[in-house]
């Protein structure tokens, strides 16, 4: 595990916020996988963002790739013990800015690809920027998957699991209600509309929405919340107290049991928008827009990666998770995929995060299974 922490040491130290060229980190984990012998891919994605695809053995398809992403979330504003930026040992713990989600994976990643030697079957890496913003960056990367390192058999994405094997989790669509009305002095106010009332009457169709899918909507009881989910999270309207608005805007996001898709959610959504501007009469207008969105996972129990995981994993259980990763992108491109990695996602984007020297220990127990596996053919 040292080779791991050293890894993880490095990681940290690179401040990888997503609001942040990254071609630092980058250029560190393409100069690692390329000294351990990768064939390593740069896929690049504008704005100063790159990522990275490689592979060890066997060219073209097949193997198993592992996933994960190089951008962390922001410090500001949080009351930290110690420089986020610089990894810190403190008992069985390390702290640092995305020990956790999900740098102590992505060491754990660069380690096994130094420790690989000859494969039978192909190991592919794949590093990805943006997640934490809507897993802006993965898309762009399959795009290229095939003319890089090919289609992999089954994937692994380790984001923090407690080494768990997660089956699934909800999709998530990002939205944007914006509510037009008519400005004037506010002494005058019935005269005109006023757009934050329009936006009250939006979070009002949400708060009915969400509940119509708690009490009618599709059920899985594998998660804590069984339910597709509706939340507004930003609203904002308004210039002056004196003034009428004639704007305001609510930001709002679907989580999706894979049961229920978002559109049939976001149609009755447009519906009730269409009658709250009618009810407010001529000048009014309230418009809902997709700002952003992420695949769901649903991986069956019998699938090949499930099993693939279960033997390098054992006796870890399988579960659901709460958040929202990339792995429903692969999914949807036809690669079986789970979730597995170290750490626990209760620890992640808060000040002091920090991961179990334990876990990232179990990590590599994992991966060197798993490299047996690949030695062997999977056989």
């Amino acid at each position: 595990m040292s080779r791991t922490l050293e890894h993880l040491e490095r990681l940290v130290g690179f401040a990888s916020l997503t609001d942040m060229p990254n071609g630092e980190i980058v250029d560190y984990i393409a100069g690692v996988l390329g000294a351990a012998g990768a064939r390593v891919h740069r896929i690049d994605g504008g704005e100063g963002k790159s990522g990275l695809f490689a592979a060890i053995g066997p060219e073209g398809p097949g193997g198993v790739m592992l996933s994960g992403h190089v951008d962390v979330v922001p410090v500001a504003r949080q009351d930290w013990s110690s420089d986020p930026f610089t990894l810190r040992r403190a008992d069985d713990r390390v702290y640092g800015r995305g020990t956790t989600d999900m740098k102590g994976f992505l060491a754990a990643m660069l380690s096994v690809a130094e420790r690989a030697g000859a494969l039978a079957r192909p190991l592919k890496l794949a590093f990805s920027w943006d997640e934490e913003i809507g897993c802006r960056g993965i898309p762009v990367m399959l795009e290229r998957i095939d003319a890089t390192v090919g289609r992999p058999e089954a994937c692994i994405v380790g984001e923090p699991t407690g080494m768990q094997i997660a089956l699934g989790h909800k999709g998530k669509t990002s939205l944007r209600a914006v509510a037009r009305g008519q400005a004037g002095h506010s002494a005058e106010a019935p005269d005109y509309v006023n757009a934050l009332h329009l936006a009250a009457g939006m979070i009002g169709a949400l708060r009915d929405e969400q509940d119509r899918l708690a009490r009618t909507g599709a059920q899985d009881d594998g998660f804590a919340i069984p339910y597709s989910t509706v939340h507004a999270g930003v609203m904002q309207g308004g210039r002056a107290l004196n003034i009428v608005p004639d704007w305001a805007e609510i930001a709002f996001e679907i989580r999706n049991l894979a049961e229920e898709p978002p559109g049939e959610i976001i149609a009755r959504l447009h519906a009730a928008a269409r009658e709250i501007a009618a009810q407010a009469g001529p000048g009014a207008g309230l418009e809902i827009e997709e700002t952003g969105a992420y695949p769901g996972l649903a991986t069956a129990p019998d699938s090949p990666a499930v099993t693939l995981a279960r033997d390098i994993a054992p006796g870890a259980g399988l579960t659901k998770v709460s958040y929202g990763t990339e792995a429903g992108h692969f999914a949807a491109r036809g690669i079986e995929t789970v979730v597995c990695g170290p750490g626990d996602m209760a620890q992640g984007h808060k000040p002091d995060e920090f991961i179990a020297l334990d876990q990232l220990a179990q990590c590599d127990a994992m991966l060197d299974r798993l490299l047996a596996r690949l030695g062997d053919g999977m056989r």
